[in-house]
């Protein structure tokens, strides 16, 4: 197998169109109807805490992080997490993953929150969030709802119901 040229880099407003139809090949049309989708719904994510995987210039990959609040907390909520399905298995989204967390600790943030696959997740810290502490505004598995400390002590201090931060005008 050859090595790809991979550039990872910020999410550009011009990415979106490509994002969405990734997101489509990638998740299909059921992708709405998920609590984590319609958590992000009304809130915009951050650009500058969202990436993009390209190959020339074909985006094979995006990750995204939005902002919303763990109870009281400030937290992100990762996702989507997507690659490109003739991309997969060639460690694209592991290079989004850990590019999105280095950013988001580098300029503060304390606590990323996910619903993933754990077996995937944990290789990057990712763990269980303990029962009732935090819930979601609609159905997810809670074997499926994982958080990232970026700082010590951080999932500790929240309780309550995750909601989106709503959209800058």
């Amino acid at each position: 197998m050859t090595e790809l040229s991979l550039l990872i880099r910020s999410e550009q407003p011009i990415d979106a169109e490509a994002i969405e139809r990734l997101h489509e090949r990638a998740f299909g049309p059921g992708r709405y109807a998920r609590t984590a989708s319609r958590l992000r719904e009304g809130a915009g994510h951050l650009l500058d805490l969202s990436f993009t995987a390209m190959v020339g210039t074909l985006l094979v990959g995006s990750v995204r992080l939005t902002p919303v609040m763990a109870g009281e907390e400030p937290a992100l909520m990762l996702g989507p997490l997507a690659v490109e399905p003739a991309f997969e298995s060639r460690g694209i989204g592991a290079a989004l993953m850990r590019r999105s967390l280095e950013a988001a600790k580098a300029k503060g943030h304390t606590l990323v929150l996910l619903v993933g696959d754990e077996p995937y997740y944990s290789r990057f810290g990712f763990k269980h969030v303990p029962p009732q502490q935090l819930q979601l505004p609609g159905p997810v598995n809670p074997a499926r709802f994982l958080a990232l400390e970026l700082a010590e002590g951080a999932l500790t201090r929240t309780k309550g119901i995750v909601t989106p931060l709503p959209k800058e005008a």
